[in-house]
C-alpha cells in the first residue's frame, strides 16, 4: 500500500475508478467521484469559515452519507477529525470542544440544539456546518489548500472517559494509515468487498471500516445502528455483504434469531469482533449461524487502535485467544517493575510500532502514564493498562483491565474467568463481574447475567455454577438477573454504570441496617 494521507485515499480511488460505489446509506448511494467532489466541496466551504490546516474539526451526526462526506471535507481542508457520539449531551460536549479547541463542529440538524448549548459560554465558540447545508453545497468547488503530511494530526479520537473527563486521543496520518494497512492485509480487504457497517463512527472500530473501505475501494453499506434487526439481515442478502464488524452485543443478537442459520449469505466471507471478547459459546453460536463465513477475534484500543488477531483457523485450537500480534508491531509483556515475563506469567501488555499514538491532548501526565521510553531515545511505547499472558507461540490471551480487578478477602479475582464460567450456564446470554465495595471483604464479587429468551434461571442455581468451578472466594456474593445489561454508546456492556448502581444498593442497605 502507498504512503498516501487518509484524504488522498478518496482522490485517488476517484481517479482510478469514479463510478464505483463507495458509501451505500439508507436510500442514498454515493460513487466515488461524487464522494471525491463533495467532500471538495466542504472543504472549500470550511476553509471559507475559517477552517485552516491542524485545526480540528468535531461531528455530532449519526450515521449518514453527509458524515462520510464531513469527514473526508475537513481532512481535505488539512484539517483534524472528533467524530463524537450523536447522543453526547451538552455539558460533555462543551467540555471536548472548549478541551480540543474545535475551529468548527459538524452536525444533524436536530442536533443544533444540543451543539449551540454547547457553545454556550465558550471563549471561542467553533463555527457551526448542518447536514442540510452539505447536501446545499453539492456541485460547488473546493479553495485550494496545501495537502497535509504523513506526520500532520488526522484525528483527535476522544475515549468515553469511564473514570473522569473523556481524553483526547490524537493520531497523525501516518498513524491511521499504518493500523489501516496492517488490518486491510490480514483481513485481505479489497475492492470487491462490501462492508456493512452498523456501528457508529463515531467508534473508531466503525470509523475504520470507511476508512479501510475507501483505501482499498471498497463499498461501505452504512446503518444508523442496530435497532431493526431484520433490516440488518435484509441488508446482508440485498447487498451482498461479504464483512460484517461487530461488538458482542450484535452477534449475541443475531445468534438468537430463528432461522438466520439456515440463510444462504453466499456473499459473507468475514466478521470480525473486537471491543469486548467473545465468550467460547458465543464464538460457536456466531459459527453455527454464519458457518461459511471466517470470523476474526481481535483486541485492540484507541491509543494504537488495533493490536492482535486471531487467524480464523486457530480458533479450534486457541478459542480464548485475542492472536498475534497485527503485521509490522511488536508487543511483550511486563510485571509491575517493568521486567518482561515469561510465557504463561501475567503483567501489563506493551505495544511497540507506528500506530501508537503521539500522546493525550492536553494531557501531560496522562500521556506519561501511557507512553513509556521506548528502544531509541525518540521513541515512545504504549503501556496499554490491559493484563495479559502470552504463550510459547507467542499468542496473546486477555486477562483484565488492571482497573477491573477485584481485590476480595485479600486475593484477586479477574472478571473474565468468573464472566466465562457463568455463560457456560445454560440461559446465560450475557454476564459482567464487578466488585463492590465491603466492609469486610474489601471488595464483594457481583455478578451481573441476562438470560435468553425463555430461560428461568435463580441467583441460587448460579452461585451452585460457580461454586462447582472456582474457588470459594471466586464464587459471586450475589448474582443479579437483569432483562438487559447496560449499554454504552458503542454496544458495550457499560461496567461503570453496574459499578456505581451496585455501590449506591450496598449504600442503602448499610443505611437501612443503621436506621434498623
Amino acid at each position: 500500500m502507498s504512503a498516501r494521507t487518509i484524504g488522498e485515499d478518496l482522490r485517488a480511488q476517484a481517479a482510478r475508478d469514479p463510478a464505483r460505489e463507495a458509501v451505500v446509506a439508507g436510500e442514498r448511494r454515493l460513487s466515488y467521484g461524487e464522494l471525491d467532489r463533495a467532500a471538495d466541496a466542504l472543504a472549500g466551504e470550511l476553509r471559507r469559515r475559517g477552517v485552516g490546516r491542524g485545526d480540528r474539526v468535531a461531528f455530532v451526526m449519526h450515521n449518514s452519507a453527509e458524515l462520510a462526506i464531513g469527514l473526508y471535507g475537513a481532512l481535505r481542508a488539512g484539517a483534524a477529525i472528533s467524530p463524537l457520539n450523536p447522543t453526547i449531551k451538552a455539558q460533555k460536549l462543551a467540555y471536548v470542544l472548549a478541551d480540543s479547541g474545535a475551529a468548527a463542529v459538524v452536525c444533524d440538524d436536530e442536533l443544533r440544539g444540543v451543539v449551540s448549548a454547547a457553545r454556550d459560554g465558550l471563549a471561542a465558540p467553533p463555527v457551526v456546518v448542518e447536514r442540510s447545508e452539505i447536501d446545499a453545497l453539492a456541485g460547488e468547488g473546493g479553495a485550494a489548500g496545501r495537502a497535509p503530511l504523513e506526520v500532520d494530526l488526522a484525528a483527535v479520537i476522544y475515549t468515553s472517559g469511564s473514570t473522569g473527563d473523556p481524553k483526547g486521543v490524537t493520531l497523525t496520518h501516518r498513524n491511521m494509515t499504518f493500523a489501516a494497512d496492517s488490518i486491510i492485509e490480514y483481513l485481505e480487504l479489497g475492492p470487491d468487498d462490501r462492508v456493512l457497517c452498523v456501528l457508529p463512527l463515531s467508534f473508531d472500530y466503525g470509523l475504520y471500516q470507511l476508512l479501510m473501505s475507501v483505501r482499498v475501494g471498497a463499498t461501505l453499506v452504512l446503518e444508523r445502528g442496530f435497532a431493526l434487526v431484520g433490516r440488518v439481515v435484509a441488508l446482508l442478502e440485498q447487498e451482498r455483504i461479504t464483512g460484517l464488524p461487530g461488538v458482542p452485543t450484535v452477534f449475541g443478537v443475531l445468534t438468537s434469531m430463528t432461522g438466520l442459520a439456515e440463510r444462504e449469505l453466499p456473499h459473507l466471507r468475514f466478521l470480525t469482533n473486537t471491543g469486548a471478547a467473545l465468550s467460547t459459546a458465543a464464538v460457536d453460536a456466531i459459527r453455527r449461524t454464519f458457518p461459511r463465513a471466517r470470523l476474526y477475534s481481535m483486541y485492540g484500543l484507541t491509543e494504537c487502535k488495533r493490536v492482535s488477531w486471531l487467524p480464523p483457523e486457530q480458533l479450534d485450537v486457541r478459542p480464548t485467544s485475542v492472536g498475534l500480534p497485527i503485521p509490522g508491531t511488536e508487543v511483550w509483556i511486563e510485571d509491575e517493575r517493568g521486567r518482561r515475563v515469561a510465557p504463561g506469567e501475567v503483567g501489563e501488555l506493551m505495544v511497540r510500532g507506528a500506530h501508537v499514538m503521539q500522546g493525550y491532548w492536553n494531557a501531560p501526565e496522562a500521556t506519561a502514564e501511557r507512553l513509556r521510553p521506548g528502544r531509541w531515545p525518540w521513541e515512545r511505547v504504549l503501556a496499554t493498562g490491559d493484563l495479559f499472558r502470552q504463550d510459547e507461540e507467542g499468542y496473546l490471551y486477555f486477562v483484565g483491565r488492571r482497573d477491573d480487578l477485584i481485590k476480595s478477602r485479600g486475593e484477586k479475582v479477574v472478571p473474565r474467568e468468573l464472566e466465562e464460567v457463568l455463560h457456560q450456564a445454560p440461559g446465560v446470554r450475557e454476564a459482567a463481574v464487578v466488585g463492590v465495595p465491603d466492609r469486610l471483604l474489601g471488595q464483594a464479587v457481583h455478578a451481573y447475567v441476562s438470560l435468553e429468551p425463555g430461560a428461568q434461571v435463580d441467583e441460587a442455581a448460579l452461585r451452585r455454577h460457580c461454586a462447582e468451578r472456582l474457588e470459594d472466594y471466586k464464587v459471586p456474593r450475589r448474582v443479579i438477573v437483569c432483562a438487559e445489561l447496560p449499554k454504552t454508546p458503542n454496544g458495550k456492556i457499560d461496567r461503570l454504570a453496574l459499578r456505581e448502581s451496585a455501590a449506591a444498593e450496598a449504600e442503602e442497605r448499610v443505611e437501612a441496617g443503621r436506621a434498623g
